[in-house]
């Protein structure tokens, strides 16, 4: 995966300079699964205040899910779904690789029902290559194509990739409570 960051700040006097130009630090290309892999481009805390401080929010960071108010910004490629039932494929050090690479997103996944979770979170969805299907709790799913976008309010949902190709999905993230 390959995702290019710029990031702008500001100088000593409050002039707009950029302050980094490549790789998001926190860029993980799965092992157990092959063609797996995401970005945490940037974070936000709740009520973020500008100028902002300098630094990377995502160095260090081992979550992808946002606190209420906060924001993630996570760019993701899914691979055929035909890669988990290749041979060779070992659903054990998949999970086992999930929960050590995104432990709290990967505490939200059903056990039962592989793929099916919800967050507390208003995510925007983005798909900027391939198609990738959006399965809701009631079994019904629809396609998405590039520059489709899906709003998940909070819902339980699986991303599937029915296809032959990986896809590519930017996710936007804001943390919410539930009421």
């Amino acid at each position: 995966m390959h995702i290019r960051r710029v990031v702008t700040g500001h100088d000593n006097s409050g002039r707009s300079v950029l302050l980094s130009d490549g790789t998001p630090p926190r860029t993980v290309v799965f092992q157990s699964i092959p063609g797996h892999a995401f970005a945490q481009v940037w974070t936000t805390a709740p009520s973020p205040v500008l100028p902002a401080a300098s630094g990377d929010p995502t160095v260090g960071q081992t979550t992808l899910l946002p606190p209420v108010g906060g924001t993630s910004l996570l760019i993701v490629t899914f691979p055929p779904d035909s890669t988990m039932s290749a041979s060779g494929f070992d659903p054990v050090a998949a999970g086992e690789e999930c929960v050590a690479r995104m432990p709290d997103l990967a505490q939200t996944f059903e056990p039962d029902c592989p793929g099916m979770h919800a967050t507390d979170t208003i995510d925007y969805a983005l798909v900027l290559s391939g198609e990738v299907w959006l399965e809701v709790d009631d079994g019904d799913d629809t396609v998405l194509r590039p520059m489709d976008v899906a709003v998940q309010q909070g819902t339980r949902h699986a991303w599937r990739n029915k296809s032959d190709a990986p896809a590519t999905v930017a996710f936007f993230m804001v943390g919410a409570s539930r009421t």
